[in-house]
């Protein structure tokens, strides 16, 4: 049974009126169209919705009974149009957003303030987790938009561009006795007999990817997954490690960040990725993904 809403329109000013024509008056309509529209929607409900009286009209019994759902399909429809509403001017509405953990230490959370100032009423989740995972989310259509580090030679699922915001370099991070640290600039051919930690036993597969793609194979020994895990085995003196210089700012006081020779230095692209045919929420977040990211670009040794 299809009814659409005009015709309960129409049907709710006659029952609030009594009367075809002031209800016509009062939406701006002819007074045939607004018997049109009761006839139909009698017709659909297989009922006489009105007694018509020779002046005015007075509801039936199945006009009785109609009213309260009208009325509530009428304040649904009404809720409806403004959660519609809310989505397009952002003034509501949910944004799912997925980002790698690095990224959730200075890109997202600036980006996200801005647009928490900008847009109150929308509600962000956020999702920690690997790029891969992420890129999945998003084309399985649980995600709205995440901020990824996609494999230079890897194309994103179907459904899914990718939105390049920087190249993102790494930095070495040294126990605060190494000889090297304090300095700038330091070649990874100097590095070459350190213990490197890593997260990965296939290298190509961790931050060291560009560095092992030009040749460099370093000496790895311990495996540690976790950033703390990492850092504080870099503190205790068991080897080194490469550091984003988006999460340096969060790195341990005990630990020493040294710049790699421009020569050498690792890169990583950092994207972000979203639907085909984003939300309004997620392209008023991937604009400011992209400021905040020329901003941190600029600051990035």
């Amino acid at each position: 049974m299809l009814v659409t809403h005009g015709l309960y329109e129409a049907f709710l000013a006659v029952a609030r009126t009594g009367s075809f024509t002031s209800a016509a008056q009062s939406l701006g309509y002819t007074q045939s169209a607004i018997s049109r529209q009761v006839r139909s929607l009698e017709e659909d409900w297989g009922a006489e919705l009105f007694e018509r009286l020779p002046r005015g009209v007075r509801l039936t019994e199945a006009g009785r009974v109609l009213l309260p759902h009208a009325e509530a399909v009428r304040d649904r429809l009404a809720a409806a149009r403004a959660e519609l509403t809310a989505l397009r001017t952002l003034d509501g509405g949910l944004l799912r957003l997925g980002a790698f953990s690095s990224a959730a230490a200075a890109l997202v959370p600036r980006a996200q303030a801005a647009f928490r100032k900008r847009h109150p009423g929308v509600t962000v989740t956020r999702v920690e987790g690997p790029s891969v995972k992420h890129l999945g989310l998003l084309a399985a259509g649980e995600e709205d938009l995440a901020v990824v580090s996609p494999a230079v030679d890897a194309a994103p699922p179907t459904g899914v561009m990718l939105h390049h915001l920087l190249d993102e370099p790494m930095l070495v991070a040294l126990e605060l006795g190494h000889p090297y640290a304090g300095q700038r600039n330091v070649r990874l051919s100097d590095l070459a007999g350190e213990e490197w930690i890593v997260s990965n036993e296939r290298l190509e597969d961790t931050l060291f990817r560009p560095a092992v793609t030009a040749g460099f194979r370093p000496r790895t020994g311990l495996l540690a997954l976790d950033w703390i895990a990492k850092l504080g085995a870099v503190a205790a003196g068991l080897g080194v490690t490469l550091v984003p210089a988006l999460a340096a700012a969060s790195v341990r006081p005990d630990v020493a960040l040294v710049t790699i020779h421009p020569d050498d230095v690792p890169y990583r692209r950092i994207c972000a990725a979203a639907p085909g045919a984003p939300t309004a929420a997620a392209t008023a977040f991937l604009a400011l993904l992209r400021e905040t990211a020329e901003e941190l670009q600029a600051q990035l040794p």
